[in-house]
């Protein structure tokens, strides 16, 4: 069978398991669905803002927010199909039982997703090729809701590491619907406006003053708190880091550039330049893969 054959295959069997399980023709679009809220809770954060006289927004700043977030929603929309293929075709392979498309089969997928995202995001930090696929949120000096657009166009090469989730049988509809949950949860802790919440819930989930600190370019900050929806994964693995002295946002190199282009390829260079100046094979892969 050839790919286009296979892949032709593959969004059969996805659209039949979601008329099966879900009663739609297509994939849940959970965060497309979301995304007038965002934006109204956008404009809401940003009017309490001017009114306080908070200097949270920058014109150039959101911007450029919004220029590289159409960028990630064009390559998202060009990448997407061969995503859904690649963990259809995992799905099928594995000689794993299905787990059950139940609440706690769901339940279960989301607590493993959550968890690969913790590893992946650690690793978008500490390696320089996965740095050059998150660099980009990071860049901004502001820390405000608008920051959520500002995702990589590359990140979607860091998705062969949650493909486990489909090799252990956890149904793609379930996958993909527990992955957008995740990846849309990250919208409501990036602002200054909420402050420290109970202990309880400090305690298990990541909040806003979790993911102010991993913002954060002080030294006490830096490499700390990664987790996704869960905060219990940084106390488990030593990433962890309260929040005790206000953050200083962005990254430890300045850019001064707001080009979008810029802001999600300076890394890539980077890594390109020394790729070509490298003595021998050993040093270009230390080039991309060293520690950042």
């Amino acid at each position: 069978m050839t790919f286009s054959e296979y892949s032709q295959y593959a969004h059969t069997e996805i659209q039949r398991l979601c008329v099966e399980y879900m009663g739609m023709e297509k994939l849940p679009q959970v965060i497309l669905w979301a995304v007038p809220f965002l934006l109204l809770f956008t404009l809401i954060e940003f009017l309490v803002s001017q009114k306080k006289q908070l200097k949270i927004y920058e014109k150039k700043d959101f911007w450029a927010n919004v220029g590289v977030g159409i960028g990630n929603l064009v390559v998202n929309g060009i990448v997407q199909g061969f995503l859904f293929v690649s963990v259809f075709y995992v799905y099928d392979i594995s000689p794993l039982p299905m787990v059950p498309f139940t609440w706690w089969g769901f339940v279960l997928c989301f607590f493993f997703v959550d968890f690969l995202r913790y590893w992946v995001h650690r690793w978008g930090h500490e390696r320089r090729v996965l740095w050059a696929t998150h660099v980009t949120h990071h860049s901004s000096a502001k820390y405000n809701f608008a920051v959520t657009y500002r995702l990589s166009w590359t990140q979607s090469i860091k998705f062969i590491f949650f493909l486990p989730v489909a090799f252990f049988k956890f149904n793609p509809i379930m996958f993909f619907i527990c992955h957008q949950i995740a990846v849309l949860a990250q919208f409501w802790y990036h602002t200054t406006l909420i402050k420290k919440l109970p202990a309880f819930i400090e305690y298990i989930f990541v909040t806003p003053s979790h993911h102010r600190v991993h913002h954060g370019k002080n030294d006490i900050y830096i490499d700390k708190n990664y987790g996704t929806v869960f905060i219990i994964w940084d106390r488990i693995f030593g990433t962890f880091q309260e929040e005790i002295e206000e953050p200083v946002y962005g990254i430890t190199t300045e850019l001064n550039t707001y080009n979008p282009v810029t802001l999600n390829f300076h890394v890539w260079q980077d890594i390109f330049r020394d790729v070509i100046h490298a003595k021998s094979i050993k040093e270009g892969l230390h080039a991309i893969f060293r520690r950042t």
